[in-house]
């Protein structure tokens, strides 16, 4: 039978991550922080003997990155993957750039959490969490999946909201359930699934 893997990872600490700001679909490489947690997420993969058939990431450096340092220290640097955008972090609008202190001083903390926290209440020029979903997971359906179950092993390295798409239907998760579920950066998610899609088994690297 086959093995049917497939395993999530946000990207490594950002740069904007370790200033404290909105990034969304801003492009800002990985700090040093990032690169580290990156190297340590191949390593995990490594000791866990995973190798991988395809990957895919998202069209932002961080992601990409963190990709090509995981793939490093597996020793997989040749590996075929797809890059595209409806894996990209959800967009920001009119935050992206801000710092998140200066945003809530500006529109006021509550409605900035609002615009954080809610499942369909986007920021000013910007994506909720729901119009996240929306590109995230056909793509993920029509383009990921089928590799999966036909036996491709499959690395994502995308970004935490983007990958609460996939994780909400592989979790079976409600809205509200998605959105208290946070991602740590640069930790791998490890699902085996059955033949219907459904999860036979989840290991979360974290630690």
């Amino acid at each position: 039978m086959s093995e049917r893997l497939l395993v999530l990872v946000r990207h490594g600490q950002s740069e904007w991550n370790l200033k404290n700001l909105f990034t969304g679909w801003k492009d800002p490489d990985l700090s040093e922080q990032g690169v580290a947690e990156a190297k340590e997420a191949g390593r995990k993969l490594k000791a866990h003997g995973l190798v991988f058939d395809v990957a895919f990431t998202s069209v932002l450096t961080r992601a990409q990155h963190t990709l090509d340092l995981i793939l490093t220290e597996l020793g997989q640097t040749g590996l075929p993957t797809s890059k595209n955008l409806a894996l990209n972090e959800r967009d920001y609008g009119d935050l992206s750039g801000l710092n998140k202190d200066d945003a809530r001083k500006k529109w006021g903390e509550e409605q900035v959490h609002v615009w954080r926290r809610s499942y369909d209440v986007p920021p000013p020029g910007g994506e909720s969490l729901k119009d996240t979903l929306a590109r995230a997971l056909p793509y993920y359906v029509q383009e990921i999946l089928p590799g999966v179950l036909n036996g491709k092993r499959t690395l994502v390295a995308a970004h935490g909201n983007s990958l609460r798409a996939l994780i909400m239907v592989l979790e079976k998760l409600s809205p509200e359930g998605i959105l208290k579920r946070e991602l740590a950066t640069g930790v791998p998610i490890i699902y085996r699934l059955n033949a219907d899609s459904t999860v036979a088994s989840k290991l979360d690297l974290a630690g």
